[in-house]
């Protein structure tokens, strides 16, 4: 399934993938994400939203992402992984660690979110180098 040189069943895939690590992310690291946000399960009302949110902003990083490992030339695991490594590394880590110094929250929640931005492109490039673009 492709159109205009992206593999969009790749895209796919690597979005919903990344949407499980997520879960598996904050499962694990929930109770010290809400205690670096300095609130308890109770304060957070969780809605639908927030979830839809996140789900339709993977689909967007694994298209563009898609699109980069495309322009790398030959695409396999190797490259969509590293080229998954190098935007986080550019791009999210440094965001994440910007805002939360302007906010003044803990070092641990920008290592927690930070960390699962990682594991989430990681797991993008992955299935992206895999399926091809």
């Amino acid at each position: 399934m492709a159109f205009a040189g992206l593999n969009y069943l790749a895209i796919l895939v690597a979005a919903i993938t990344a949407f499980a690590t997520g879960a598996v992310w904050y499962g694990i690291l929930g109770n010290r994400w809400l205690a670096a946000l300095g609130k308890t399960r109770d304060e957070m009302k969780p809605t639908p939203l927030p979830f839809v949110i996140a789900f339709v902003a993977e689909l967007i990083m694994a298209f563009v992402l898609a699109g980069i490992i495309g322009h790398m030339g030959e695409v396999t695991i190797h490259i969509g992984i590293m080229s998954a490594l190098f935007v986080w590394a550019g791009f999210v880590a440094t965001t994440v660690v910007v805002n939360n110094a302007y906010q003044g929250t803990p070092w641990s929640l920008p290592l927690i979110d930070a960390g699962h931005w990682l594991a989430v492109l990681l797991v993008m490039g992955l299935v992206i180098g895999a399926f091809g673009v």
